[in-house]
């Protein structure tokens, strides 16, 4: 699916046989968008239901994806805008808060609580400094 966006293009497919739910293979996708600056400050994103019909996936998985991009700040949500790229995000910001999003998901998967995934990245940070 490839949609035209102010500034350029925004391709997203979904693979059914990935163990990667639907919505986060969206959400991941726009964010790699984002970070690749094929998508900029101002550029808007297909409407939910336009989205969701080009995939062939249900809105409301769609709109899962939209909410987490929202959140995440990558995106903002206006009733006249439609759903655009956030100002104010770089791209490093963007593959930084993917790649903890990834991480603290997988954590969570492995069965780690939150205390723990914090010890996890503080050992780290203090490895780090400590070389």
């Amino acid at each position: 699916m490839v949609t035209q966006s102010g500034h350029g293009s925004l391709h997203v497919e979904i693979d059914p046989a990935s163990g990667v739910p639907p919505y986060e293979q969206i959400r991941a996708q726009v964010v790699a968008h984002v970070a690749s600056e094929r998508l900029l400050v101002g550029d808007r994103l297909p409407t939910i239901r336009a989205l969701a019909a080009d995939l062939g996936v249900a809105a409301g998985t769609v709109a899962r994806a939209y909410r987490e991009l929202e959140a995440a700040g990558i995106t903002a949500t206006n009733r006249r805008a439609g759903t655009v790229v956030s100002d104010g995000v770089a791209p490093a910001d963007v593959v930084a808060r993917q790649a903890a999003h990834t991480f603290v998901a997988t954590a969570h998967e492995a069965g780690l609580d939150d205390d723990a995934i914090l010890d996890l990245v503080r050992g780290e940070l203090l490895r780090r400094h400590g070389d």
